[in-house]
């Protein structure tokens, strides 16, 4: 469990290596699904604040546990439901929560329930909740999956996760992400509870002698780690073209040594590096695509697999920048050119 980014950076990344166990087994572009468990202040803060019993005993379904077990490992705490908040209002004095809810602003409800832990809301809105109408109403605890950052071809029986932090400021609280700041707190040697979420549409090519084109800022990067592994290991005589944007070279260049080596080795072909912070002018992965638009469309042209990862925003963004560079590369239409990606996607490339 190591941190990747400079210590002055604002995001905290960390690169994990897993010891999977021997019934587990993995192709680059899979997932590793985590099953976090609530941190056991935000548990305790919750049975404070509703004054109820840890050691109550509930059954759900054929299941039943102590309700601290219900609220540690089978329920959401961090991500609330609109259903939710409209049992939560019935039980609370004041008029604000109906008041947001009556409005059918879905914008301004979706916004608040993201800025809500559950102790932010008992706190600002207080209501009182019998042990079993809590569990009941509460979301299931969902598992959490992060693309696998490496190829067992060359790391064994491991699986290596590239994984960011999530912190942020409620009210006069710093709140964590639930997986991430689960996996960031564990000490090494410790069990943990995955599996494997295998992604059949985002693999290698099964030619290696094809091209491929990797866009992944960010942790984005992470499955393309992977790739670059698992290609150098079958000996694909395709070229490899990765895509790299951060908001600091000097900080959050994730995997710098690594990507540096994979150039000089000529296992990484080519390595284009866009740094919004750098520099006055904001520059981000889809700028570099433009620029180089002659060239990401003759790879494409020639056969080339182009993949994605990484926030939707951004992979909206790069949508839109290789729409233009179709159009503009290839004389097509708009339309000719969303049908060029939409054949691309249905070709598994």
């Amino acid at each position: 469990n190591q941190r990747i980014t400079a210590r002055e950076s604002e995001q905290d990344v960390r690169h994990l290596e897993i010891a999977l166990h021997e019934s587990l087994s993995y192709e680059p572009g899979d997932a590793l699904g985590v099953w976090p468990r609530n941190n056991p202040t935000l548990v305790e803060t919750v049975l404070s604040q509703l004054k109820l019993n840890a050691d109550e005993q509930i059954s759900v379904g054929d299941q039943t546990l102590s309700l601290h077990e219900w609220l540690s490992s089978k329920r959401e705490l961090t991500r609330l439901s609109k259903t939710f908040l409209q049992q939560h209002a019935t039980r609370f004095a004041g008029d604000d929560l109906n008041a947001l809810l009556k409005s059918e602003n879905n914008e301004a409800i979706s916004q608040f329930i993201s800025q809500q832990q559950l102790p932010d809301l008992l706190n600002r809105y207080p209501g009182e909740w019998r042990a079993e109408e809590l569990v009941n109403a509460l979301r299931p605890l969902a598992p959490r999956l992060y693309s696998i950052a490496s190829s067992r071809k060359t790391v064994g029986d491991e699986a290596h996760l590239t994984v960011s932090l999530l912190e942020y400021q409620i009210d006069e609280n710093l709140r964590r992400g639930l997986a991430s700041g689960f996996l960031a707190d564990r000490d090494v040697g410790v069990q943990l509870p995955v599996f494997i979420e295998r992604n059949e549409r985002f693999r290698t090519p099964t030619d290696t002698s094809r091209d491929i084109l990797m866009i992944g800022p960010g942790t984005g990067v992470a499955p393309f780690r992977g790739f670059v592994q698992e290609r150098t290991e079958v000996g694909a005589t395709g070229k490899n073209w990765l895509l790299f944007g951060a908001r600091t070279a000097a900080s959050e260049f994730l995997y710098q040594v690594e990507w540096q080596e994979a150039l000089k080795k000529g296992q990484l072909h080519r390595l284009d590096l866009a740094f919004s912070r750098d520099q006055a002018e904001r520059i981000y992965v889809q700028q570099r695509l433009r620029e180089n638009a002659a060239e990401v469309y003759a790879w494409l042209e020639n056969g080339a697999h182009l993949y994605i990862c990484g926030a939707i925003a951004m992979g909206k963004d790069v949508h839109q920048a290789l729409l233009q560079i179709i159009s503009e590369q290839g004389g097509k239409s708009k339309d000719d050119a969303s049908e060029y990606l939409g054949e691309l996607q249905q070709a598994g490339r």
